[in-house]
Parts: C-alpha cells; structure tokens; sequence
C-alpha cells in the first residue's frame, strides 16, 4: 500500500509565485495613494492646510500604507465639536478604498 501525492509540482509553483510579495507592495502603495487621494478631495477647504497635511507613510516592508492628516486641528472637522457639525473626509474616503483594496487583493489570490 503507498500514498500517491498529485499536484505536488503545482502547489510547488503556486507557493513560490505568491512568496513573492512585490504584487502586494504595489497594491498597497496604489490604494494608499487613491486612499490620500481621495481624503485630499473630500477635505473642507478653508486655507488648504488641512488638505495638504494628508500624507501616506509606507512601512512594514511595504506592506502597511497609512494614510493620516497631522494638522493639529484635522480631528475636529472629521468628527465635529459641540460648536461645528462634523464634515468627514477620511472616513468616507476609507470605507470606499477598503472596497477596492479587498478586490485587488482578492484578484492577487486568484
């Protein structure tokens, strides 16, 4: 009696075709930068601080995109003050990348 294993060759190939992480840095980078992109676009314009301070930083090997404003007031018109409504920019911008970025990655696994 033996044990016969088929597909070794292939699963061989698909293991070393998806070692290969550059594909995944270059999504992350792209929908990083339509991420800024979009949050750029969707920022209240008062003197274009705001705007301007949306930047991206890539890490983790390439791997992690963050995409952040650092002007010091950024969170106020994100999420508002008992004085001003809130008029989001990053949030939106976000939760519609999340979208793409999972569809790219899952075409990526395919």
């Amino acid at each position: 009696m033996g044990v016969k294993i088929t597909g070794a060759g292939e699963l061989r190939a698909a293991l070393k075709r998806n070692a290969d992480l550059s594909s995944v840095r270059r999504i992350v980078h792209q929908n990083g930068a339509e991420l800024q992109a979009k949050a750029q676009r969707n920022a209240p314009v008062d003197t274009g601080t705001l705007k301007r301070s949306i930047g991206m930083e890539i890490s983790d090997g390439g791997r992690t995109a963050t995409v952040a404003p650092v002007a010091e007031y950024a969170p106020y018109p994100e999420f508002g003050t008992r004085f001003m409504a809130a008029q989001p920019y990053v949030g939106p911008a976000f939760w519609e990348q999340k979208e793409q970025f999972k569809s790219d990655m899952g075409k990526l696994a395919r």
